[in-house]
């Protein structure tokens, strides 16, 4: 049976488990393999890179935007990609995780354009190749610029696609502005929980300073929690950029905003606001994704439950108006990088199938 074969969509009523026998055997041979890799040392860097990422390859052009955020002059760094089939009048807005450069949607961006969609992918202010003040980040905040941004493009409504971090600023987008919200496709968007529960506050110093000291070989096992079965080679570039950064004259404004934008994080939670969203939503999983923003400050007994996204995502989608659930197998929390040909034509096939029900003008 293939990977797309056993993928589970569900909806409202509930989550169809594939039994699969051979599952279990190669699962334990992926930890064996994901353990080894552990004990492996991987690449040095010792070249500096801007904290804006300017040396970091996109898949396609990136342009600017130029916007005034608390007295500070900032520029939202964004890829308008056009159709390369016979358009569809469609536009679909891609929206990145906290440790993730927008780089990471190149398969997405040509599996879309290849159907006919316009991509919009932005980076937000405070990530990647965008400015970073130091000022009070929010998900408003970000969502404004967000919707800025389309009307600057000429886009009216757009299918938005939230992954991660990104995940919880779609939800805040589609609670706020659903007027402009065609679909709303969720990829193991963090905030799927309220981490303030089991997870004591800490002060932005203590974030701060704990990004300056992180090593690179600590990252680099940070990221690699992330991923079930991706090869070391496909996940080093976010820890390529990271190291670099580290050496950049401006690292401890780079950290300061990191942990501001992890405070958002903490202190605004979207949980709530799932009942309340109207548009079509898929929600897309990674049935071994155990992701906990901050888990390394809560108590180990507290914390062990927290984060089992199949079972989250289902409580979620109970709660919403029109929800449509699919947890991939052997997957973490990135289903479009492990498993991009799937994670497309279970997209299109979200978009294609419910394009009569809401409205798409670009």
């Amino acid at each position: 049976m293939s990977l797309p074969e056993k993928s589970q969509a569900v909806g409202l009523r509930g989550l169809a488990w594939v039994q699969v026998a051979a599952f279990v055997s190669v699962l334990t041979a992926l930890v064996t393999l994901a353990r080894a890799q552990d004990s492996s040392p991987g690449p040095t860097y010792d070249r500096a890179i801007g904290i804006a990422l300017e040396e970091l390859s996109y898949p396609y052009p990136v342009s600017f935007l130029p916007l005034v955020i608390e007295g500070h002059a900032s520029r939202m760094a964004y890829m308008d990609v056009a159709p390369t089939a016979a358009p569809n009048g469609r536009t679909t807005m891609l929206l990145h995780g906290k440790n993730f450069d927008s780089g990471y949607w190149g398969k997405t961006i040509a599996g879309l354009a290849a159907h006919g969609f316009r991509v919009v992918v932005p980076d937000q202010i405070g990530f990647n190749k965008s400015s970073k003040p130091e000022i009070a980040y929010s998900f408003d905040l970000l969502g404004a610029n967000t919707v800025r941004l389309l009307d600057h493009l000429g886009v009216g409504h757009v299918h938005l696609v939230g992954h991660s971090t990104g995940g919880m600023l779609a939800v805040r987008l589609a609670r706020t502005y659903p007027e402009r919200m065609a679909h709303l496709v969720l990829e193991d968007p963090i905030g799927l929980e309220d981490y303030r529960l089991k997870i004591p506050p800490q002060t932005t110093e203590r974030l701060t300073e704990d990004e300056l000291h992180q090593t690179p070989e600590q990252y680099r096992a940070f990221i690699r929690r992330y991923f079930v079965s991706l090869p070391p080679a496909d996940y080093e570039r976010f820890v390529e950029w990271r190291a670099r950064v580290a050496l950049s004259a401006e690292f401890d404004r780079w950290a300061h905003v990191s942990a501001l934008l992890y405070q958002m994080i903490y202190h605004q939670p979207v949980r709530y606001e799932y009942p309340l969203l109207r548009p079509p939503t898929l929600l897309v999983v990674g049935a071994e994704d155990r992701t906990v923003v901050m888990r390394q400050y809560g108590n180990r007994a507290a914390t062990a439950e927290m984060g089992n996204f199949p079972v989250l995502a289902q409580a979620a989608c109970h709660e919403m108006a029109r929800c449509e659930l699919i947890v991939m197998p052997q997957t973490g929390h990135v289903p479009h990088l492990e498993h991009p040909e799937v994670f497309i034509d279970r997209l299109l096939g979200f978009l294609n199938a419910n394009a009569g029900s809401a409205a798409h003008r670009p």
